[in-house]
């Protein structure tokens, strides 16, 4: 017979699991570490097996230990999201706002919109993956993610929060010192922020006619990975950054940064698009306030426009 007690101690056990201790459950949940120690050798007993193993220095999961903790973790989100799923047909929002998204535009966008919503529903906590990858709202369990860019055909469905343009920028004071390029051959030979990793991830052949560093006479100054990295770069006076207009649109409107609209921007004349996927046909209540949080947050038209 199964001990109706097994779903708390699961809960307890992800507890022990994350904080690596019994007593970071105990505190997480104000009891002793006695009382998490006593459920958790409850639970073992109940199974019949060892889920973990205890030594002076730390814990360490069993085989067993281990599938239990892979299968939880999905098992108490998933009654976290039964719950505020039931809740919501009264309009109650709340549960785990799961998302994914650029971290530059994470820290930026999506925390202050989380903030605030979560100031008017204290039943609501969020989770978000700051990466660059392109995360699966079905696969990686997401409320929703936040993709820019080109969208490929699938199953999920898109809502567009705004459109993103490119701006070359640079500094006031590396204008002063380099003189401002007149065109794309006279650009080529100034200095150049480039994102690492990936071919042209930032769309220089739009600008060049060829990725930055691919010719003798490039000279790319900074590489990062980060976005804030290259507009702190740009601010920097390092060199001439080709960079999302949710990036560095405020700078260029505080006269930080100098706009270049080299040949009237033609890389802009088709903007990318920054949208927001979901698995489900019908959101739920916490990601319809979520998704017009969000909105408000970056504003009609967006609050970077330059």
């Amino acid at each position: 017979m199964t001990d109706p007690r097994f779903a708390e101690q699961m809960a307890i056990f992800v507890d022990v699991v994350r904080g690596g201790s019994f007593s970071s459950a105990a505190r997480r949940r104000a009891v002793t570490p006695s009382a998490i120690m006593r459920q958790i050798g409850a639970m073992e007993e109940s199974l019949g097996v060892p889920l973990l193993i205890r030594s002076t220095r730390a814990l360490a999961l069993t085989d067993a230990g281990q599938r239990l903790f892979e299968r939880a973790q999905h098992l108490l989100d998933a009654l976290a999201d039964t719950r505020a799923e039931i809740a919501a047909f009264d309009g109650t929002v709340a549960g785990v706002v799961r998302t994914a998204c650029f971290p530059t535009f994470g820290k930026r966008y999506v925390i202050p919109a989380l903030g605030g919503l979560m100031a008017k529903h204290p039943g609501l906590t969020a989770e978000i993956d700051l990466t660059e990858k392109l995360a699966d709202p079905v696969a990686d369990r997401f409320d929703a993610v936040i993709r820019i860019g080109e969208l490929s055909d699938s199953s999920l469905i898109a809502t567009k929060l705004a459109d993103q343009k490119r701006l070359l920028v640079a500094s006031p004071s590396y204008l002063d010192s380099k003189g401002t390029p007149a065109d794309g051959p006279a650009l080529s030979k100034h200095a150049l922020i480039d994102k690492l990793h990936g071919a042209d991830l930032l769309g220089w052949s739009d600008v060049l006619g060829r990725p930055a560093g691919n010719d003798a006479q490039d000279k790319v100054a900074f590489r990062s990975d980060d976005f804030e990295a290259m507009r702190l770069a740009v601010l920097a006076g390092m060199g001439i950054g080709l960079l999302p207009d949710w990036v560095v649109g405020p700078d260029v409107r505080s006269g930080a940064l100098i706009r270049l609209g080299l040949g009237g921007e033609i890389w802009n004349r088709r903007p990318a698009g920054i949208y927001l996927l979901r698995a489900l046909a019908k959101p739920s209540a916490k990601l319809s306030a979520f998704m017009t949080a969000l909105r408000e947050q970056i504003g009609t038209p967006p609050n970077w426009e330059p």
